[in-house]
C-alpha cells in the first residue's frame, strides 16, 4: 500500500514537472510567434534613439546591394551642392554590369546633383551612383575611402564599401544593424527624406539628351498605393537585389509622432509568390506600432520645482523652475509613465537671477535612453535691500577702523620720534651741566 503511494505520488510530481515545462515552451512560442520573419537578417529601430525593437541575426555580415546608395547620398549631400553641374563619364556609362538598374545617361552628359540623387535613390539608377561618385571624389576608389570613413563615424563595426551602388564584390559587405545606424543618420538630412518618398521622377532634357521623356518609377512597392504591399504610413527608403544578396529593403515609416527604421537583408518569395522583404517590413513596422508610441514626459513651461532662495527679497524669493523644452519618450504601450521619476539637478542659486535664465537641468533615464531638458527661471529674483545695505555698513565700519589703525600708528611713530629726539637733547645738556657743576665746585 505504501509503495503504491509511493508510485502515485512520483506520477503527479513527474506529471506537474512535464505540465509546467510544457507551459513555459508553449509561453516561449507564443511570444515568439508574436512576429514572423522570413528573411535570414533583420532589425527594427526607433529612429530617435536607436533603440533595438526586434532583431534577428542583425550583425551578420551580408551583401547590402543597392542599399549601399543611401550611404552615396549621405556623403554627396554632404560634399556638394544641389546646384552643382556633374559631367557623365565614359567609367559610369560602361562599368555597369548589363543586367544592372541605369538611368540611360550619355557619355558627357551634364547634370546636377540634385538630379542624379533622385534617380540614384527612386530608380536606383547604378550609372548615376558613378558619375556622383567621381564629381566628389575623383574616382570610385577613393570615394569608397570616403564611405568606410564614415561608416566608422557613424558606427558601424561590419561595414567595407567598394563601390557607391552595391554592385556586387565580394569584399563589399554590411549588416542590418550597420545599416539601420546609416539610414538613422541619412534620415536627418531634409533632402534626402524628400527624395526618398517619391514613386517616380523624370529627368529633364540635358545636353546630350534633348527629351524629358526618361521617366522612373520607385522600386519600394511600400510607397506605391496600387500595390499589394503598400504601406501607408510608409516614408522610404531604399530597395536593394542581387542574386547573391537577395531582395534586401531598408524603410522607414511615421505614425503618431513616432519613427522607425526596419532593414531586412537576404530575403527570397513565398511559396505563394509573395516578396519576404515587403512582408517582413510590413510585419516590423507593425509590431513597432502595436507595441510602441511616443509619450509627453514634460511639456514647455510645465513647473517642476519651486524653491526658495536665499538672500532674496521677500516677494521674489520663491522661485518656480520651469521646463525649458518638451521632453517626449519612446516608450512601450501601457507604462505608467507618472511612475518614472525624473532626476532633477539645479545649479548653486543666488540673486539676482534672470527670468528664462537656465537654472538646472531635468533627466529620464528608461532603458539606458536619456530624456532631458534644461530647467529655467520663470520669474525675477531680485537680491534683498536689507543684505546690501549691511555689506555697505560693513564696509564703512571696516575701513575707519583702518583709517583709526593707520592714524594711531603715525601718532605712535611721531610720539616715539619725538621721546627719542628730546631724550638724546636732555642726555647732553645733562653731561655739561654734571661737568659744569663739577667744574664750580672744583674751582671753589
Amino acid at each position: 500500500m505504501r509503495n503504491l503511494k509511493r508510485f502515485l505520488i512520483t506520477i503527479f510530481l513527474l506529471q506537474f514537472v512535464f505540465l509546467s515545462i510544457f507551459y513555459v515552451e508553449s509561453s516561449a512560442s507564443s511570444e515568439k510567434s508574436d512576429i514572423k520573419i522570413y528573411s535570414p537578417s533583420c532589425i527594427l529601430m526607433e529612429s530617435s534613439t536607436g533603440k533595438v525593437l526586434y532583431e534577428k541575426n542583425a550583425n551578420e555580415v551580408r551583401y547590402p546591394a543597392s542599399t549601399t546608395k543611401i550611404m552615396t547620398a549621405i556623403l554627396v549631400l554632404e560634399s556638394c551642392e544641389l546646384d552643382d553641374v556633374a559631367t557623365v563619364s565614359h567609367n559610369a556609362i560602361y562599368s555597369i554590369p548589363a543586367d544592372y538598374v541605369t538611368s540611360n545617361l550619355r557619355e558627357g552628359e551634364e547634370l546636377t546633383v540634385e538630379q542624379l540623387l533622385n534617380v540614384l535613390l527612386i530608380p536606383s539608377a547604378n550609372d548615376a551612383a558613378i558619375v556622383l561618385a567621381e564629381h566628389v571624389s575623383g574616382s570610385v576608389a577613393k570615394f569608397a575611402d570616403l564611405m568606410n570613413e564614415k561608416a566608422k563615424e557613424i558606427g558601424c563595426k561590419n561595414t567595407h564599401f567598394v563601390n557607391p551602388n552595391g554592385i556586387h564584390n565580394k569584399e563589399h559587405v554590411s549588416t542590418s544593424y550597420d545599416l539601420a545606424l546609416i539610414t538613422k543618420y541619412a534620415m536627418r538630412n531634409s533632402k534626402f527624406r524628400e527624395i526618398i518618398k517619391k514613386t517616380k521622377y523624370t529627368l529633364p532634357a540635358t545636353n546630350k539628351y534633348k527629351k524629358a521623356d526618361r521617366t522612373f518609377n520607385t522600386t519600394n512597392n511600400l510607397l506605391l498605393k496600387d500595390s499589394e504591399y503598400y504601406y501607408p504610413n510608409c516614408i522610404g527608403v531604399k530597395t536593394g537585389y542581387t542574386g547573391e544578396a537577395g531582395n534586401c529593403l531598408v524603410s522607414a515609416a511615421s505614425k503618431d509622432g513616432m519613427e522607425v527604421i526596419a532593414v531586412v537583408l537576404g530575403g527570397e518569395f513565398t511559396d505563394k509568390g509573395l516578396s519576404e522583404k515587403f512582408l517582413d517590413s510590413i510585419e516590423l513596422l507593425d509590431y513597432a506600432f502595436d507595441n510602441y508610441s511616443i509619450k509627453s514626459l514634460q511639456e514647455s513651461g510645465s513647473i517642476v520645482k519651486e524653491v526658495e532662495i536665499s538672500g532674496a527679497t521677500k516677494e521674489t524669493k520663491n522661485l518656480k523652475v520651469a521646463v525649458k523644452d518638451d521632453i517626449n519618450a519612446f516608450i512601450a504601450k501601457g507604462t505608467d509613465i507618472n511612475a518614472i521619476e525624473p532626476e532633477i539637478t539645479l545649479n548653486d542659486l543666488t540673486p539676482p537671477i534672470s527670468v528664462n535664465s537656465v537654472v538646472g537641468k531635468i533627466t529620464y533615464n528608461i532603458d539606458g535612453i536619456i530624456y532631458s531638458s534644461d530647467l529655467i527661471a520663470q520669474s525675477d529674483v531680485l537680491p534683498s535691500r536689507f543684505l546690501p545695505i549691511l555689506l555697505h555698513i560693513l564696509l564703512i565700519l571696516v575701513t575707519l577702523y583702518l583709517i583709526y589703525l593707520l592714524l594711531r600708528l603715525d601718532k605712535n611713530k611721531k610720539g616715539k620720534s619725538y621721546k627719542k629726539a628730546k631724550a638724546k637733547k636732555g642726555g647732553k645738556h645733562g653731561r655739561k651741566g654734571g661737568n659744569f657743576r663739577y667744574t664750580t665746585i672744583s674751582n671753589f
